[in-house]
């Protein structure tokens, strides 16, 4: 299922029910029916909370991203500002049952522009739990490429996990 979703800068009003959609789409049983999940490797607790989503939204170097069909939101991408011209792509999920139609690709591409056009980044940086091969792929196949960089995961694991860092300019 390929179409044009509407995609714009959440507000506080759009986190009810972007929330949920966040949490299907990285944990639990709903998040297999995507591909893009981190069930299987972090198999309990949040993605993230309403707290941390309102403060995407309240940070000035922070663009929320959500993407909605009609009035169901559907998936989201955060833009954060880090200066020197990076910016940072990050929480980038879509619905598990519309995964896969391209959806994905426009809130990537709409990150890019916000960032390129509201921050004046000239880089986009990004982390991928380093396992999964396939995600990053997808995202070389958009021209990000592997930096080389490995990072910790920011949330105590064992065994640990790790980040893989990926890159792409701007242009």
């Amino acid at each position: 299922m390929t179409f044009a979703a509407d995609i714009r800068t959440a507000i506080h009003d759009d986190l009810a029910a972007l929330h949920p959609v966040i949490e299907r789409a990285y944990r639990g049983d709903a998040a297999r029916a995507g591909w893009t999940h981190e069930s299987d490797l972090i198999p309990e607790g949040e993605r993230t909370d309403l707290e941390t989503l309102r403060g995407l939204i309240d940070d000035p170097a922070s663009r929320l991203l959500i993407a909605r069909n009609g009035d169901t939101v559907i998936g989201c991408v955060n833009v954060q500002h880090r200066g020197g011209g990076l910016a940072y792509l990050g929480l980038l999920c879509v619905d598990p049952q519309l995964q896969a139609g391209g959806l994905g690709r426009q809130l990537v591409e709409a990150a890019e522009c916000t960032a390129r056009d509201i921050f004046g980044a000239t880089t986009m940086e990004m982390t991928v739990i380093e396992q999964r091969a396939e995600l990053i792929a997808w995202y070389v196949r958009r021209g990000y490429a592997v930096s080389g960089e490995r990072r910790d995961f920011p949330i105590p694991m064992d065994p640990p996990l790790f980040m893989t860092v990926l890159v792409k300019p701007l242009g």
